[in-house]
């Protein structure tokens, strides 16, 4: 009886996207965030591809790693393999019966922005179903399965990124309040007595706002926290002291007077509400749906 010989393994998948995700974006720590792990679990998977290629990826410091020379020479090659499995993952996605049309979004967008302007959308895609993923952060629209990506923030210093993105709204930063509570509050010594709504997420909101405006804020940062800024706008909306408001995301409730601005300076932000696309072949609704995304802001 013949015995097959044993075939030489390769390493684990999960390892070599570790070491991917790590190289591109320059440490463990983003690459856990990026791929919903530790990053002590990031190390151990690198550890191992280091130990079965006999070869060190990455020079650990104090302040953190860096890649070897060995680690940099392989490192494109991995991530152009990975965008490749990518592509035919989302053309094997397309091949489904059901038009589907995902997007990922901060939750903050999902629940102030995007929700009141789903009729809208759905009616400019008829027969297609929308799918929306709340995210913290934006997703690797080369890798992951998301046609689209709504997020606060700046377009990427990564110009592959940058080419896949584009500014729907510029934000800004002006202090708001119920119409009631507002009524109290007439300039910037009011502000300072007043409870002040923080976001987790924009910590240092407040004290940024407070600068550029040149408004005198002790303890800019005392107040309530919340983990998302749906919630600290809600509490806004109820009276609850006075929010920070994103104007691309609160347009709606003061458009509706559920909050008002308080005579203070209105800020430009750096950030802005930034549509990322996935690219690939051309799809007719896709285009119909950002054409309707640009039109409602």
């Amino acid at each position: 009886m013949s015995v097959s010989p044993p075939r030489p393994k390769g390493p684990p998948l999960n390892a070599l996207r570790a070491f991917e995700a790590a190289a591109r974006l320059g440490g463990f720590a983003l690459a856990a965030e990026e791929l919903s792990v530790t990053p002590g679990a990031v190390s151990q998977h690198i550890r191992a591809l280091e130990d079965w290629a006999g070869v060190a990826l990455f020079e650990r410091r104090a302040q953190g790693v860096r890649l070897t020379p060995e680690g940099a020479a392989l490192a494109p090659r991995f991530a152009r393999a990975f965008d490749a499995m990518g592509a035919a993952v989302r053309e094997l996605q397309g091949l489904r019966p059901e038009p589907v049309i995902s997007i990922a979004a901060l939750p903050s967008v999902a629940q102030l922005w995007l929700l009141p302007r789903m009729a809208a959308l759905r009616a400019a895609v008829p027969g297609v179903r929308l799918s929306v993923t709340a995210l913290e952060t934006p997703p690797n629209l080369r890798r992951e399965l998301f046609d689209l990506s709504l997020f606060i923030g700046a377009v990427s210093d990564e110009p592959q990124e940058a080419a896949r993105q584009e500014v729907l709204a510029r934000d800004s930063l002006v202090p708001v309040a119920a119409p009631a509570l507002a009524e109290g509050i007439g300039g910037a010594a009011d502000l300072a007595r007043a409870t002040r709504l923080h976001d987790a997420s924009w910590e240092g909101d407040w004290a940024g706002w407070a600068e550029a405006a040149g408004v005198a804020l002790p303890e800019a940062g005392a107040g309530p926290r919340y983990s998302l800024y749906a919630l600290a706008a809600e509490e806004a909306r109820h009276g609850a002291g006075v929010l920070l408001g994103h104007r691309v995301l609160i347009a709606g409730m003061l458009a509706r007077g559920e909050l008002v601005t308080l005579g203070l300076p209105e800020v430009a932000s750096d950030a802005a509400l930034i549509l990322g696309q996935a690219g690939g072949p051309k799809r007719d609704d896709l285009t119909r749906l950002i054409a309707a995304l640009r039109a409602a802001v």
